[in-house]
């Protein structure tokens, strides 16, 4: 009986599965650049396992593959792609062409509010905008936490949200956060860093603009990175890293300037360094 009745689902499971694939090869952005360009329609799929409450905002041209939820107060901008089982939760905000890769949550059922730009990746896994882990919150408490443009999170990477009403962490655009790195609670984020795997930011860490860290380092708490530096692997960082230096160390010491990182930015030799 239980062959039986494997082989009369198997057609239904495959048609829900094909009709889900054939609606991702024309919805799938296609990246050039910092933009992404769709060929769907303006109208939206919904996979029926999906979950998507009455009262969520919708854009044109969204896709939502199977066993995903969307909550009540979400809003989703046009173009947006969840992969299965992804899921949006409490008062969060997608900007358009937004993806959330397979097992990505964003957004908590609690008080505050998560926001995202356009052209973000939320990775497989990865968690945005959920309580953060800090003695100093209070139930009830709003918190937030802001993300900018073209920013690409990696599998396993979670980002938590401010620890009490009135601050933020802010996400700022086009960073890389690679695989299983961690943002916590009331972080300043700037513009095109890229954060190698296993990157660990404790609470109120700000980091300017064009960072570079190698795996496997732990910045603490109230640290203040500075554009254009370099944070050797393995390293732990204590205390603020000058503009335009390259540290490293089990405790991170100055090691020079970020020469290499300057090049690629596009300084010269003789250029005055504010």
């Amino acid at each position: 009986m239980s062959f039986l009745l494997l082989k009369v689902r198997r057609p239904c499971l495959s048609s829900l599965s094909t009709l889900f694939l054939r609606r991702l090869s024309t919805a799938l952005p296609h990246v050039y650049g910092d933009k992404y360009e769709t060929s769907s329609s303006s109208s939206s799929f919904i996979h029926p396992t999906s979950i998507v409450h009455p009262n969520a905002i919708i854009g044109q041209g969204v896709s939502v593959g199977p066993f995903c939820t969307i909550g009540s107060a979400a809003k989703l901008g046009d173009g947006c792609l969840l992969y299965p089982s992804s899921h949006i939760f409490g008062n969060t905000e997608l900007g358009d062409h937004c993806i959330l890769m397979t097992g990505a949550v964003v957004g908590d059922d609690l008080p505050g509010q998560t926001v995202f730009g356009c052209n973000n990746i939320i990775g497989h896994h990865a968690v945005v905008g959920v309580k953060c882990q800090d003695m100093k919150y209070k139930s009830g408490d709003e918190c937030f936490v802001d993300v900018g443009n073209n920013n690409e999170f990696r599998e396993h990477v979670s980002i938590h949200r401010s620890s009490k009403s009135g601050d933020r962490t802010v996400i700022g655009d086009n960073n890389l956060i690679m695989g299983s790195c961690h943002i916590a609670h009331d972080c300043k984020i700037g513009n095109y860093n890229i954060f190698a795997n296993n990157t660990l930011l404790a609470g109120h860490v700000v980091v300017e603009d064009y960072t570079h860290t190698a795996g496997a380092i732990v910045i603490h708490q109230f640290c203040h990175i500075g554009s254009h530096s370099f944070i050797g692997g393995g390293s732990v960082v204590s205390q603020d890293v000058p503009k335009y230096s390259m540290v490293a160390g089990e405790r991170a010491v100055l090691r020079g300037l970020n020469l290499e990182g300057l090049r690629r930015r596009g300084f010269n030799v003789t250029e005055d360094l504010d």
